[in-house]
């Protein structure tokens, strides 16, 4: 999908203090073959902040940024792959209690990793929509700190980290331009991530953990028994979301300054990101990713603000982001960097 007049006006991250990798092995809790394999440095752990404190701190920053009064915001969209809170809650009210306080249309977005790029295409297609109001709100977070997920094993892929992140889409201007937002998803894969559990009741009610490696041993168990598991390779989704957010923002991969994609570990990462989208890691983000780990649907955003921030990113530089999903699912996202950084009163008085 092409966008037209529609930018990124405001980005904010709240980034938890960071574990290292070796202090994780020295305590036994990862294993050094998964670290040496992995090239992760450090993982984001909050402990016991609440997720949507993460999101709220987002996006504030993000707003501050902005500069755009809350009586001009339509709707605000939280993404979520883990829970947030008591069940029977609104996470995303709470957020917008917190954020611009105003009876607009708050919803929680569960597309796992791609939520946040899922989330910027609901707003283009919004604002493109709706004139009423100039500017949505995008928030996301995650805590993995719960006692039944062990962060450093429920996946080969990925360490699991915490953070948040948030962003404001306007109408109205602001520092990158959003050319194009693109989906492309492989449901015949939907079995990989299920891995044979049972859907009800959930598996969070009866004690069941998130690990998706016990869901890879249950394919490697049916396929010694000679039962094959859904076939494809997420990396034919994320060069198919590519290529589409490409075409529509009318531009090649070789007009792509920086790629901000999600924290997998280095082999994962090139199987299914790099290799898939013919660019080496200094290209990508893995710089800022391997000391973060997989921060959930924030990733490609902490990226984003740490390049344009740093200055890796400058005016007229395209970026893309791109992130990948249960389902199986990639999103992807074609930016031009129109305005460079520049901090805020906030921030000034902070340093």
């Amino acid at each position: 999908m092409r966008a037209d007049d529609v930018y990124l006006a405001g980005v904010g991250t709240h980034l938890p203090p960071a574990v290292t990798t070796e202090h994780a092995v020295a305590e036994g809790w990862y294993d050094q073959a998964d670290r040496a394999a992995s090239g992760f440095e450090s993982v984001l752990v909050a402990g016991d902040v609440p997720a949507p404190d993460m999101a709220v701190d987002a996006a504030r920053k993000a707003l501050a940024m902005a500069g755009i009064p809350g009586e001009d915001f339509g709707a605000l969209v939280h993404s979520t792959t883990y829970h947030q809170g008591p069940d029977g809650w609104s996470a995303p009210h709470y957020v917008l209690r917190e954020t611009v306080n105003r009876p607009i249309s708050a919803i929680e977005l569960r597309q796992g990793c791609v939520g946040m790029i899922a989330g910027l295409e609901l707003a283009v297609h919004r604002l493109t929509a709706d004139h009423e109001a100039d500017a949505v709100l995008l928030t996301t977070s995650d805590n993995f700190s719960a006692p039944i997920v062990d962060r450093w094993r429920a996946a080969k892929l990925f360490l699991l980290a915490d953070g948040g992140a948030a962003a404001v889409v306007s109408r109205r201007g602001g520092f990158a331009k959003v050319l194009s937002v693109a989906a492309y998803s492989n449901p015949g894969m939907e079995e990989l991530h299920r891995g044979g559990e049972d859907l009800f009741p959930p598996g969070i009610t009866r004690g069941v953990s998130l690990n998706f490696e016990e869901r890879s041993d249950h394919w490697r168990d049916q396929w010694a028994k000679g039962v094959a598991p859904p076939m494809g390779h997420l990396g034919e989704c994320v060069a198919g979301a590519a290529e589409k957010a490409l075409a529509d923002a009318g531009i090649g991969m070789e007009k792509i300054a920086r790629v901000c994609h999600v924290g997998f570990a280095r082999g994962p990462l090139h199987a299914i990101y790099l290799d898939a989208l013919d660019i080496d890691a200094d290209r990508g983000s893995w710089e800022i990713t391997r000391r973060t780990g997989h921060v959930g649907a924030a990733d490609p955003f902490i990226g984003l603000e740490h390049l344009w921030r740093t200055g890796a990113v400058v005016p007229g530089d395209h970026v893309m982001l791109i992130a990948n999903a249960p389902g199986m699912e990639a999103g992807c996202a074609v930016l031009e960097i129109v305005a460079p950084y520049r901090a805020t009163s906030a921030e000034t008085d902070e340093e």
